[in-house]
């Protein structure tokens, strides 16, 4: 149940025009939030540094729509509500230069989410990106790190999916109230994060995502973080300002290098020419973390392998020029049996059966599907998630090769 502070907390939050310092000259004047919505129109006129304006909001109190409305809403859709004055209050986050005075969650906050990195860039990510993204998060949550991001499509949603599918902790900051999810296209997915991580908005519940909120909502996405990760991002995106608020706020500022002929390099780039730190693997950022972050997390599991993340056309590069070494002492693809070899671990029972059609150094799709007896659209979907897990990688030609052969 609220406390009577907490409510009066969400009241004031409601009033639109009051901020932060104005609640935090008032609890300074009254004690209590509770007992400053109870102040008389003239006491409130005596406080110095109070104008004429805000008292006048302050005696009126506009709310955007009435607190036992919002107190419906918070109970209906199930929600915590901390508060900047709890001690479960996000610790990263209350030491930012305007930290949330309300925080709306869904799910559950760990002391283990103080460890964590943001992964953000571009709602129009490239194969490229999502793959990166994904990657990223995957091997973070394996080594202990909680994965933050926005929600949004492109780079967020992949950044998720890949903590969700280590195993790990994953936290979703959201530009809208929680019981708006967007995009519409999330929602099922929001379920999974609230299992296993958190929903988090500083707005109230039933607000609609509006341009002027993601801003705010970015300082959210770095202030919980040690650092920021900054995927795929052209000069305009909202990435950057995620990535400029995580530099205001002390936290470390990463960027992973692109193609030099898209647009969607542009901005990671420009990151990297002013001073970012430029990643090609989960290694680089983990070097980057202090000593006593790397000493709290979990180990490595065992028979982890660095995992280098290099543009598509390096990847392929240089696994046609190892496969042709490979190719003059095997036979044929065709006349070849897949190999057999233990596949990883945590794999579903159709990503086992297409990974073990996989043969050395390499099987055709058409080969895969012939050997699975599987409908070619749904080898396609299993070979697009082990590629994404770093499992796998394709070649020209439809092509597909074990990413650690």
């Amino acid at each position: 149940m609220l406390s009577n502070e907490t409510i009066s907390l969400i009241h004031l939050n409601l009033i639109q025009g009051v901020g932060l310092k104005t609640v935090q000259v008032l609890r300074d004047v009254f004690g209590t939030a509770e007992r400053a919505l109870r102040a008389t129109a003239d006491e409130l006129r005596k406080i110095d540094g109070l104008s004429p304006a805000m008292c006048d909001l302050l005696i009126q109190k506009p709310v955007l729509y009435p607190i036992e409305r919002e107190l419906e809403l918070i109970n209906k859709y199930g929600c915590q509500v901390l508060t900047l004055y709890d001690d479960a209050y996000p610790q990263h986050l209350k030491v930012i230069d305007v930290p949330p005075l309300v925080l709306y969650l869904k799910g559950e906050l760990t002391l283990e989410d103080s460890l964590s990195i943001s992964l953000v860039g571009s709602r129009n990510a490239k194969d490229y990106g999502r793959k990166v993204s994904y990657q990223l998060s995957y091997q973070l949550a394996q080594r202990g790190l909680t994965v933050v991001s926005g929600l949004a499509r492109g780079i967020d949603t992949s950044a998720h999916r890949g903590a969700l599918e280590a195993g790990g902790r994953t936290i979703a900051v959201m530009g809208s109230g929680l019981s708006v999810i967007y995009p519409a296209s999330n929602r099922d997915f929001v379920k999974k994060i609230e299992a296993s991580g958190a929903l988090i908005s500083e707005f109230p519940i039933g607000i609609k995502p509006k341009p002027g909120n993601f801003p705010r909502r970015n300082r959210i996405i770095s202030g919980l973080t040690l650092g920021t990760v900054v995927v795929e991002a052209s000069n305009r995106s909202g990435a950057l300002i995620t990535a400029r608020l995580a530099a205001e706020q002390g936290r470390e500022v990463f960027a992973v290098p692109g193609e030099i002929f898209s647009e969607l390099s542009a901005g990671t780039h420009r990151l990297i020419n002013n001073g970012a730190k430029l990643i090609n693997n989960v290694d680089d950022l983990l070097n980057e973390l202090p000593q006593h972050v790397l000493s709290q997390l979990q180990s490595s599991t065992s028979g982890s392998q660095r995992s280098d993340i290099k543009t598509e056309s390096s990847q392929k590069s240089f696994i046609q020029k190892r496969n042709t070494k490979i190719a003059a002492t095997q036979p044929p693809t065709e006349a070849r049996q897949p190999v057999q070899s233990a596949p990883p671990p945590d794999l579903t029972p159709d990503e086992r059966t297409v990974f073990d059609a996989i043969g050395v150094p390499s099987s055709h799709i058409d080969t895969i599907v012939r050997t699975t007896q599987l409908p070619i659209s749904q080898v396609s979907s299993v070979l697009l998630m082990l590629e994404l897990k770093g499992i796998i990688q394709q070649l020209p030609g439809k092509q597909f090769t074990r990413a650690n052969q």
